[in-house]
């Protein structure tokens, strides 16, 4: 249907030079993409073979899947470090503290309170 309507509008005269020149396009497109992705594979490598294309689809996307897999995951449940000696030296800074001595509290004070904090190692 494409062929007679291209006929009757370009005409049975021009119609052979017009199907050159379109062959000869494609054929210029076919180059390029293949030279393209010639190049891509050349600068990408061996590592571009083992990536798996199908799972970064857009696609597949879906927020809520991966929310509750996230939320059913069997991790340890977190607990806070709490350890005797550094609820001593932070106790030991507040009596300081307390009695007038904060000008005395020492940098050694403030490490072992940061010691003491509780760190998620999946927050960061």
């Amino acid at each position: 249907m494409l062929l007679v309507v291209a006929a009757l509008v370009i005409g049975p005269e021009r119609l052979p030079g017009y199907a050159e020149q379109l062959g000869q396009w494609v054929r210029r497109g076919r180059r390029f993409l293949r030279d393209a992705k010639a190049r891509v594979d050349e600068e990408l490598g061996e590592e571009v073979g083992d990536v798996d294309w199908a799972a970064l689809d857009p696609r597949k996307y879906d927020p809520r899947r991966i929310v509750r897999d996230a939320l059913l995951e069997d991790d340890e449940p977190f607990r806070p470090v709490s350890t005797p000696s550094a609820r001593a030296q932070t106790g030991a800074a507040a009596a300081r503290a307390a009695t007038g001595g904060a000008a005395a509290a020492t940098v050694d004070d403030a490490d072992a309170a940061v010691a003491s904090a509780p760190y998620d190692d999946e927050a960061t």
